[in-house]
């Protein structure tokens, strides 16, 4: 199972589930004064491979409620952003928190869905094996599974609509079925804040669906969900919040007052035209 997680990520299984496992209500959503923390704060986030920039000097804070999803033309530091977030990619300055906390201390509050583009398929693990491991920050490493993570992974599994492919190699799933997999074993953490990459590319109708409804299950838990999304022509339908991404941050906020002809010419430099999608100039 680690090479799942190691080509995924590029840490090993241990780095990344063992810090990210199940997350009580100890997380808690409210400071002590009772106002409510924010799920997600960014502070002068700058990130550079070859020593060139991807990310600059990006502030952010997500809203404590909403689904949220980040846009941005090809190479505009979306998935970097959220490998930042997470510490699975070295930052060259910067702070991230988590409820209030340093990132490093809140990884049990985190769930985390990469793209699948990045996964081993190959690797001889049933699609309930897989969802297992969201369960490993709960059941604790050389420790054996027991009875209810097993009976929570396939409750996990039958939110998704896929209990009847339990025991079904990953390799031998669909697309959608296998974004489905990971989007189960992301629920199995019982996270406070889930980053997903992507998580509607190249899915069918069926899995979009399904991932909609799990979306918009998590956020009446108020939960919060943090998505790079691809398709503008969707974000007004699926989201309420954007954060509009190219190297710096261009705009963020409620998508009905954010995402307008304006920031979309600011972010995408002029290869999208808002008019087509229906945008008017802020």
């Amino acid at each position: 199972m680690a090479g799942i997680l190691a080509r995924a990520t590029g840490q090993p299984l241990g780095n990344l589930l063992g810090r990210m496992g199940k997350a009580g209500s100890a997380g808690g959503r409210t400071a002590t004064d009772g106002t409510a923390l924010r799920p997600l704060t960014v502070r002068g986030l700058s990130v550079a491979y070859a020593r060139k920039p991807v990310l600059w000097q990006v502030d952010y804070a997500a809203p404590a409620e909403g689904l949220i999803a980040i846009v941005g033309p090809n190479g505009a530091g979306k998935s970097t952003f959220i490998k930042a977030c997470l510490g699975l990619v070295p930052s060259l300055s910067g702070e991230v928190e988590v409820f209030g906390a340093d990132v490093k201390a809140q990884r049990r509050l985190i769930g985390y869905v990469p793209q699948r583009s990045s996964v081993d398929w190959d690797f001889p693990v049933t699609a309930l094996d897989v969802v297992l491991m969201g369960r490993y920050g709960a059941i604790g490493w050389c420790r054996p599974i027991r009875r209810r993570d097993r009976e929570a992974a396939m409750a996990c599994l039958e939110k998704v609509g896929l209990t009847d492919f339990a025991g079904r190699q990953i390799g031998q799933l669909s697309g959608g079925q296998q974004q489905r997999v990971f989007l189960a074993r992301a629920l199995a953490q019982e996270a406070r804040l889930y980053f997903m990459d992507e998580p509607f590319a190249g899915v069918d109708a069926a899995t979009e669906r399904a991932i909609l409804d799990v979306l918009h299950t998590l956020d009446a838990e108020g939960r919060t969900v943090i998505c790079v999304h691809h398709d503008l022509q969707t974000v007004a339908d699926y989201f309420s919040h954007v954060l509009m991404l190219n190297v710096t941050k261009i705009a963020d906020g409620p998508v009905a007052t954010t995402l307008n002809a304006d920031t979309i010419q600011r972010t995408y430099r002029g290869r999208v035209n808002a008019l087509e999608l229906g945008l008017a100039a802020a």
